[in-house]
């Protein structure tokens, strides 16, 4: 039993590193309301970026018309084009197409890439339903851009660096909307770029097109990101006159989020500094899905140096990173079967460990545990944060709020949203808990895009 007592101790480690009770998160939701003042009060002034998106309409659900949007963040690119009915029919329409980019235009040149793009947004309008007249008014297009970029006004925003498998050196430093806007000319498209946004602002877009109390949008997914609506005239970096709503949707980048009274383990310690960017987005790789499984397989490899109940570790794919994945932690995590049979194929699947004895497989699921509890709860603690930034979780206030999430984080993994749930109740407290929800919001960065398009749109008139 030398080889279960060492395990056991490795677990009890992690479960001590990893302990967020409500009084740490509590300290973790007042440092992220410090960061996010400090992000506001000057650029560079914080961890998190906190950029002004230049988004100060939101959807109201009054939206009437046919809005286009493009969703440009990987591999694949969508259109997408939607047909408003107002408050009544809401989304009549909605019609999409995805198409992958070819991997030589990844890395040739701006022109060549957005030439691409716009002859497939060609192809698509030509398809257009024509009784939808648009009454002699250009389209309207919202762009998703899930790239680092300095916005500067609703519809431009220069490259910072391309991420993902992109490297086109000639786009770095130039206006993204104004090279789409050029190659869409080319193509003879016209339409006009009326909203630059990324996608966790489409996720706060969505959400509010359908719950006009929608405060908060927050992706949880392989990455993790959140934004949420600000008052404008508290941004004391904002230059410029105050958009009328008094309202500005901030892009926080909580993912680069950083506190010493995070929970960090050895596990996250040395997965950061083997990282593509060691010492940046700390937060994002406490939460997001993309890191769970790397973090489980970590802690199952110390094990398996430590005691031989994974058998011979050469004999297994423990040394492989990134191995597992959130859904195979997933399955393990909700395995309801008597002799977690589950988690026995997952491990024989994925890391050829097998003859595993049912003590082991309750040990891994309770890993999994350990992990994804933590998670939750620094995402729960992230966005009590914002909502006492914006003066909306104070009980008594009565006044409902509403955060919208996207991602197969949350949308896919129930233990993981049943505790970020949970922990929102408890940090809150019950009475103000009551008006705060959280809802599933999906497709922020297509149906989003194009709803702030049309609520920024130059036919719409401005409230």
């Amino acid at each position: 039993m030398v080889a279960a007592a060492a395990a056991e101790r490795v677990v009890a480690e992690l479960r001590e590193a990893c302990a967020a009770p409500a009084a740490r998160l509590d300290e973790v939701a007042a440092a992220m309301e410090a960061e996010m003042r400090a992000g506001l009060r000057e650029e560079g002034g914080s961890k998190i970026k906190m950029i002004v998106s230049y988004v100060d309409n939101l959807p109201t659900g009054n939206e009437e018309g046919v809005f286009y949007a493009l969703d440009l963040g990987g591999t694949n690119f969508r259109v997408l084009r939607v047909q408003l009915a107002g408050k009544e029919k809401r989304v009549a329409k909605r019609e999409s197409k995805e198409v992958s980019i070819p991997p030589h235009l990844m890395s040739g040149n701006a022109s060549e890439l957005f030439g691409f793009i716009a002859s497939a947004l060609a192809k698509f309008v030509a398809n257009e339903d024509h009784n939808k007249v648009l009454d002699g008014k250009q389209r309207e297009l919202g762009f998703t851009f899930s790239f680092p970029v300095r916005q500067t006004s609703i519809a431009s925003g220069t490259l910072i660096k391309w991420t993902k498998a992109f490297s086109i050196d000639d786009a770095v430093g130039e206006d993204v909307v104004a090279e789409l806007q050029t190659a869409m000319e080319k193509q003879g498209v016209d339409m006009h770029v009326a909203a630059l946004i990324n996608d966790t602002v489409g996720t706060l877009a969505a959400g509010r097109y359908n719950d006009e109390d929608v405060v908060v949008g927050v992706i949880l997914g392989t990455g993790s990101n959140a934004a949420y609506v600000e008052e404008a005239s508290t941004i004391p970096k904002f230059e410029g006159e105050l958009p009328k709503s008094g309202n500005m949707v901030i892009n926080t980048e909580w993912g680069n989020f950083y506190s010493s009274c995070l929970p960090i383990t050895e596990y996250d310690q040395a997965l950061d500094e083997e990282s593509l960017n060691p010492g940046e987005q700390i937060f994002e790789k406490l939460v997001s899905g993309m890191y769970l499984g790397e973090i489980v397989r970590r802690v199952l490899l110390k094990i398996a140096s430590q005691s031989s109940i994974f058998g011979n570790v050469s004999d297994t794919k423990l040394k492989t990173r990134f191995i597992l994945r959130t859904p195979d932690i997933s399955a393990m995590h909700h395995d309801g079967t008597p002799d977690l049979r589950i988690v026995a194929e997952k491990l024989a699947d994925n890391l050829k460990i097998t003859d595993t004895s049912l003590e082991t497989r309750k040990m891994v699921v309770e890993i999994c545990d350990i992990v994804t509890s933590r998670s939750a709860r620094l995402a729960a603690a992230g966005i009590v944060g914002i909502l006492r930034k914006i003066g909306r979780a104070a009980p008594g206030s009565g006044r409902r709020s509403v955060v919208a999430i996207d991602g197969g984080l949350f949308e896919h993994y129930a233990a993981f949203r049943q505790c970020l749930e949970s922990t929102m109740v408890e940090l809150l407290g019950e009475e103000a808990s009551r008006s705060v929800a959280v809802k599933l919001t999906k497709d922020g960065s297509g149906l989003g895009a194009a709803l702030i398009a049309a609520a920024h749109s130059q036919s719409q008139d401005q409230h």
